[in-house]
């Protein structure tokens, strides 16, 4: 009896330790992760890093952001030289509903680079903030194509194509490029081309005509952007979450959160970016919001 007494106070010991543990771990996880127990208003960074490759994480975050009631803020950290249209667009749109449908203040914060694509996404904020370094515009679009026909025929290999249409294989590594084929790719750029400078006149309030003067390709300093319309103010990322939390009205400090890191060397190496990316290096058509490489 008296073992069996025993046995039982150790197991409702262990049981007491066992319950501590998890409710320890529980409010160690509420108070140091992004849904942490932090009262008052929160601005809720979203960072986007690298070519822009994919849209559906960072539309996640933004979407989730955009649906706690105690974000009133979002401020987008671009360091990006931009990448492929549709997500570039993709971001944009969901800025714009953010703002629109969950009523949400959003600032652009550019760090060392936040160009073409990248630029593209901030004038869909309520503001644009940049250092003065930052290397910002790039306002264009940029279609490239690798030809391996000379290759192929001194190693002997020949490619064969059965297609539907004659510009099915637009853009062929295997042959020449067609004036015909060239024109309609062009006709292609410019109306992509298009819709970025009238995303740039809308979201900057300038005419369609003075965005075309500049949407050239070129880049620009952040202090030149500024000059020019395409920047509202200078300063790093704590001006603007300041910026965000003045324009939504937030008294006192606000807590600032971050989204959980996801990515890996995993995925960096093979995951779904990594890939998207090898793909439109070596194959096929890639209408990109791009800046051009300065290192090449």
């Amino acid at each position: 009896m008296k073992t069996r007494h025993v046995i039982r106070s150790v197991l409702v010991f262990i049981g007491l330790i066992f319950v501590a543990i998890v409710v320890l771990s529980i409010l160690f996880s509420l108070f140091t992760k992004d849904s942490a127990i932090s009262f008052g208003d929160k601005v809720a960074v979203v960072p986007i890093k690298g070519i822009i490759t994919d849209s559906e994480e960072i539309n996640r975050t933004l979407i989730e952001y955009g649906e706690r009631r105690d974000v009133k803020v979002i401020v987008v950290r671009i360091d990006s030289p931009g990448g492929a249209v549709g997500p570039a667009q993709e971001i944009y749109r969901e800025i714009k509903r953010i703002r629109e449908e969950n009523k949400k203040t959003v600032v652009a914060s550019m760090g060392s680079v936040a160009a073409s694509g990248g630029y593209y996404i901030a004038v869909a904020t309520d503001r644009i903030v940049a250092n003065p370094g930052t290397i910002t515009g790039s306002i264009g679009v940029i279609v490239e194509f690798v030809n391996l026909e000379k290759l192929f025929e001194k190693i002997g290999i020949k490619g064969y194509v059965v297609k539907s249409g004659k510009f099915k294989d637009v853009g062929s590594p295997a042959r020449k490029m067609s004036p015909e084929e060239k024109k309609l790719l062009q006709d292609v750029v410019d109306n992509i081309h298009r819709q970025f400078v009238e995303a740039v006149a809308e979201g900057r309030g300038l005419t369609i005509e003075e965005v075309e003067k500049i949407a050239d390709g070129r880049i620009f300093s952040g202090l030149t952007a500024n000059r020019l319309g395409l920047v509202d103010s200078l300063g790093n990322m704590g001006d603007a979450i300041k910026m965000g939390a003045e324009l939504a009205g937030i008294k006192g400090k606000p807590s600032v959160i971050y989204p959980e890191k996801g990515m890996n060397l995993w995925n960096l190496l093979f995951g779904r970016e990594a890939g998207s990316l090898m793909g439109e290096l070596l194959w096929g058509t890639r209408i990109m919001y791009l800046m051009p490489d300065l290192t090449r």
